[in-house]
This record gives C-alpha cells, sequence and structure tokens, in this order.
C-alpha cells in the first residue's frame, strides 16, 4: 500500500489505516476476540500500517486485543491511543471525570501495559476538557515524550483555536475528528490550522458509522443498547430516509467505475489533502479488503468536484450525536 506522512512530523503509515473500536463493541454483537485478531493481522498483511485504539474503547478491552493481534508484528507498525475519561483500574467504568493533567502519566503506563509496548507511537488527547487549560495537557504529554513513552502527540475533536494553543507548548503530530461525504465540518477552519501548523489529519467514521456503504436502506433499524447509531438522530428513519440521496450519488459513481460505494467515499477522502489518512473500522475481513484496495482507487478531477458537489447540495438532516455526546467535542 501506498504511504503517507503525517504532516511535518515524519510519522509516515499508511495512506489507510484501521480503525479498531467496534472489534469489542459498539455496533451491535460483540465480534469474536480470535476472528478479530486475524482480521488484524490480515490488514498488516495487506500493507496497513496504522492502527487506532483508545482507553475508553472496552474500557480497556480494545487495547488488549490490538497489543495481544499486534504483538508479533510490533516492528511493522504504528500504534494510536487516546487518553481523557478517568477510567477504574479494577472495575473498568468511567467514574464520570476526565483526567487531570498530573494523571496522564498514569493513563499512559496503563496502554503501555495493555498494549505490551515500550513506546506509544501516537497518543491523544481523545476530548478536550474545558475546565482545564489545554496547554497543561500539552505539557504532560511532552514530558511522555521526555521519557521515552510516547513518540507522537495528538488530538481529538479540537477546534482550530485549541490545536493551536497545544501545538504551542508540545507540537500537535495529527488530529483526528469525524470527516466524510456527510459530515465535512473539519473543512471550515481545522484542516486550514492543519496545513498551516504542519499537522496530519485522520478522519474517524470517514464512511459515516457504515452509511457511505450502501448497505443502510430506509428500512434498516439499529438495536437499541447494542448499537451506537440508535441513539444517532441521522440515522433516525426520516432523516434516514433524506440522507440517503446522498448514497444514491455515490452509488451511481462507484458502479460506472465498477467498484463498491466505500471505496468511492475513502477515495475522495485521499484527494482532499496529502496528508489525510483515514482510518476506516470494520468487523468483516471482506470490507476490510474492501477498504484497503480504495488506496489504489482514481477519481479524476470531474469525478472529485461531482462528490463534492453531490455532497454540498444534499443538506444532511439529523446530528452526527445526540446533544451529550455533541456537548463533550471542541468543534
Amino acid at each position: 500500500m501506498q504511504t503517507r506522512t503525517l504532516g511535518r512530523s515524519g510519522l509516515e503509515v499508511s495512506a489507510i489505516g484501521l480503525g479498531c473500536m467496534t472489534m469489542t463493541g459498539g455496533y451491535g454483537v460483540r465480534p469474536d476476540r480470535d476472528e478479530m485478531i486475524t482480521l488484524i493481522r490480515g490488514a498488516v498483511e495487506r500493507g496497513v500500517t496504522f492502527f487506532d485504539t483508545a482507553e475508553i474503547y472496552g474500557p480497556h478491552a480494545n487495547e488488549e486485543l490490538v497489543g495481544q493481534a499486534l504483538a508479533p508484528l510490533r516492528d511493522r507498525v504504528v500504534i494510536a491511543t487516546k487518553f481523557a475519561q478517568d477510567i477504574d483500574p479494577v472495575e473498568r467504568r468511567l467514574r464520570g471525570r476526565m483526567l487531570r493533567p498530573d494523571e496522564v502519566a498514569r493513563a499512559a503506563d496503563g496502554s503501555l501495559q495493555r498494549l505490551g509496548v515500550e513506546v506509544i507511537d501516537l497518543y491523544y488527547q481523545h476530548r478536550v476538557n474545558p475546565d482545564i487549560p489545554v496547554e497543561e495537557y500539552a505539557g504532560a504529554v511532552k514530558g511522555l515524550i521526555a521519557a521515552g513513552k510516547v513518540r507522537h502527540f495528538g488530538m481529538s475533536e479540537a477546534a482550530a483555536a485549541t490545536i493551536r494553543r497545544a501545538h504551542a507548548v508540545q507540537p500537535v503530530t495529527a488530529v483526528q475528528s469525524e470527516y466524510s461525504l456527510w459530515w465535512r465540518r473539519p473543512e471550515q477552519e481545522v484542516l486550514d490550522a492543519c496545513a498551516e501548523l504542519g499537522i496530519g489529519f485522520v478522519p474517524f467514521s470517514p464512511l459515516g458509522k457504515g452509511f457511505l456503504t450502501g448497505a443502510v436502506s430506509a428500512s434498516t433499524r439499529f438495536e437499541n443498547g447494542t448499537d451506537l447509531r440508535a441513539q444517532i438522530p441521522r440515522f433516525a428513519a426520516d432523516a434516514l430516509s433524506h440522507n440517503l440521496a446522498l448514497v444514491e450519488d455515490v452509488k451511481a459513481l462507484a458502479a460506472t467505475k465498477n467498484i463498491t460505494p466505500a471505496q468511492v467515499a475513502l477515495a475522495w477522502l485521499l484527494t482532499r489533502k496529502p496528508w489525510i489518512v483515514p482510518i476506516p473500522g470494520t468487523t468483516k475481513q471482506h470490507r476490510m479488503q474492501e477498504n484497503t484496495a480504495a488506496a489504489d482507487v482514481h477519481l479524476t478531477s470531474e469525478e472529485v468536484t461531482q462528490l463534492t458537489d453531490a455532497s454540498s447540495r444534499i443538506e444532511i438532516q439529523g446530528s452526527r450525536y445526540p446533544d451529550f455526546l455533541e456537548a463533550q467535542t471542541n468543534l
């Protein structure tokens, strides 16, 4: 697979990474652990070198899975994980508050142990704490870098002004936020800040949580309690029926190129900037193979414009998060 460098950091990764969040639950029935290990290792064989997890996924179970899967392949991959919430290490439950800067080192030690690594390649602040200056968190990660426990600092769901403040203390290697044909808010300010500061951008949910694959229809229903999409306004029945117009445009272009809608959506993201690296998640081998093949898809300038115009023309209905989750972002 082709590789890309995240900004000016020198951190080289595969053009498409793998988001591992749902491998320990979130979108329905919890997948079989052994199958997920096989999937992760299969992704490496297909050229994927960039794997994304977080201590809150599980909590803790996802890091353990990723660590076990990649243990025999450690020298071939880049592992990103994240900190934000205070998590009880024994009961593995959220304690209802965000970590303080002086607790970040403890969180990093836990992630190092669960991942089975000596250094975290990319350590994201998962959510911005509105009650404590972001500079203090950047300073905490700077200390971890100096101690040799972390190589690169990242931020997730952060606004442009917040990114600049953190970057002034410790250079930010990558910013991770949602970005796709049906969620383009990063284009308003964040991508410009990344370009200015030399920061890579890592879109999560680049396929709109499955929406842009063409597998979701107006009759699709999501299991409340086990599938996060049951809480997301964009996936409510009325909004979904309206929003599918965008998918029809993506499917139409995919048909002319004999590829899948997911590959079109990922290829569009890759055209946006050379330092953008999407991390589609999946629990299925064939979807992983489909997604990684998108790195070889070529879209003409006319096709890129066609997709961008379609995305702009169709006003997507429904928020991307329920209110309580959107309130936790810094965008």
